[in-house]
């Protein structure tokens, strides 16, 4: 990401889910209606004409042609990790959202609204978002705290105890659309470090791609187009699992792997017959389980 910036990836996929939100109701895979809130003023203007239906059409038509296998994939894995996140809530205490970006769920899932919410980002991007949480909700909801870190400078146990946040508490962890952006060590640290802070029972849930489209030893649908539009914005893939090695990964770090679902076959199962767009097939959420 830029200096002093919030990620352009963050801003993109607020876009795809924005655009989501403009079908009518029945047509909705993922419902985030604050995701316009925030969007940069040409966004906006994008997602407004998107209110037209044929309008809505030629623009979902570009970006899936310029960007193949991306705009679906955000969207379709909003409704698993929305649907994920809500089964896990009544039996947690509190949340933590790391690298939050423009997740808006403390706002829109009821569930959050029962446990105290610990979003963690670098403070440009969270920034942006205080600013378009105050415009569209009038401030941020009072079970939200607002943790800036900046991975590999700061500590985010202590950044996250000033906040408030109880350690060995049952905690729902989401980490959504990060570690691909990450060094092998800030995830291994990651984990590490989510081991020695959650209670035990405490769920994970978090996205990662396939390996084999960071070392080249696989092949999938639109993984060159991404790849190469993530690197235009200076934010390249840099990480990725073997889907066959996770469970053992996550075994080593004491935490349980219960399920992993590639985002394709979860889009299948959430669009309409005949309706899915293109999605790609090495992105995956996972969910884990501290022992």
């Amino acid at each position: 990401m830029r200096e002093g910036q919030p990620s352009r990836t963050a801003v993109q996929n607020a876009l795809f889910r924005a655009l989501e939100a403009r079908r009518p109701a029945r047509r909705r895979v993922a419902d985030d209606p604050l995701a316009v809130r925030f969007l940069t003023p040409g966004f906006r203007v994008v997602a407004g004409l998107a209110r037209v239906r044929v309008a809505a059409a030629v623009i979902e038509a570009f970006i899936d042609h310029r960007w193949p296998c991306v705009r679906g994939g955000v969207v379709a894995r909003t409704r698993l990790i929305d649907e994920k996140v809500a089964a896990e809530l009544p039996q947690v205490r509190q949340a933590v959202i790391l690298g939050a970006g423009f997740d808006s769920r403390a706002y829109r899932l009821p569930a959050m609204r029962q446990v105290t919410v610990f979003e963690v980002d670098h403070p440009a991007t969270q920034a942006a978002k205080r600013q378009a949480v105050q415009r569209s909700v009038g401030g941020p909801a009072g079970q939200v705290r607002f943790v800036p870190v900046i991975f590999g400078a700061d500590d985010p146990a202590a950044k996250l105890a000033d906040a408030g946040f109880e350690p060995g508490a049952m905690t729902l962890v989401l980490w959504e659309g990060v570690t691909n952006y990450l060094v092998p060590e800030a995830v291994d640290a990651t984990f590490t470090f989510l081991a020695g802070v959650l209670g035990s029972g405490s769920p994970v849930v978090f996205t990662y791609v396939h390996r084999g489209i960071i070392d080249g030893t696989a092949v999938f649908e639109g993984a060159d187009t991404t790849l190469r539009a993530v690197r235009r914005v200076g934010e390249p893939f840099t990480f990725g699992f073997d889907p066959a090695q996770l469970g053992g990964y996550l075994a080593a770090r004491g935490f349980d792997l219960e399920w992993d679902t590639k985002v394709s076959e979860a889009a299948a199962d959430l669009y309409p017959a005949g309706k899915c767009p293109p999605v790609p097939a090495y992105y995956h959420v996972a969910g884990a389980r501290r022992r």
